[in-house]
């Protein structure tokens, strides 16, 4: 009963679920203590019990916690459906305030805006609205202006595991770097 306990709750949640928040849940529903390692034994069998079924999901460890996702498999019936539901895709400036946000964070807006050149009121709340972003408190700055960080959704919707998956920024400049440099000549 255990082991559907857990699915159910994995199941239920809308982002990754870690083994801490599985094991408070337990503990406070069922009155018991749990070890990490019994927890784990049955999130092994999760995960077994979907493979030999040929499930079209799976779960997977992601974003420190557990949640269900479709197998890769799926992706072009999967890819069919965000098709149809591109409307809801991030805008340009979305995804370039995003990017300051997960290597500059926690970050101000007038810093983000800096850094755009142009105001960012409106993309910073459409990121709030879609749990991409989270105020995580305030600057010790003039006015205590709100601090920005990438949320646990972010990571999810992006299919990470933490923010180190990033690429470095080094990675990145280097890059362009070389590409400036070829067309120059």
């Amino acid at each position: 009963m255990l082991t559907q306990y857990i699915e159910a709750l994995i199941f239920a949640s809308d982002t990754s679920l870690r083994l801490e928040e599985i094991n408070i849940c337990l503990q406070t529903a069922l009155e018991k203590d749990f070890e990490d390692a019994e927890l784990l034994q049955h999130i092994e069998q999760i995960k077994e019990k979907y493979i030999q079924q040929q499930s079209a999901l799976e779960l997977v460890e992601i974003s420190g916690g557990y949640q269900f996702l479709t197998r890769k498999e799926m992706q072009p019936i999967i890819t069919q459906l965000h098709l149809q539901k591109s409307k809801k895709k991030l805008s340009q400036s979305a995804l370039e305030t995003l990017s300051i946000i997960a290597y500059r964070q926690p970050i101000t807006k007038l810093e983000i805006e800096q850094i755009r050149g142009v105001n960012c009121d409106y993309t910073i709340q459409k990121l709030l609205d879609k749990d991409l972003i989270s105020i995580s408190g305030k600057a010790d700055g003039p006015g205590r202006p709100l601090l920005y960080n990438l949320s646990q959704y972010f990571l999810d919707y992006f299919g990470i595991n933490s923010i180190t998956d990033l690429p470095q920024l080094k990675d990145i400049e280097e890059q362009n770097q070389s590409e400036i440099g070829e067309k120059a000549e």
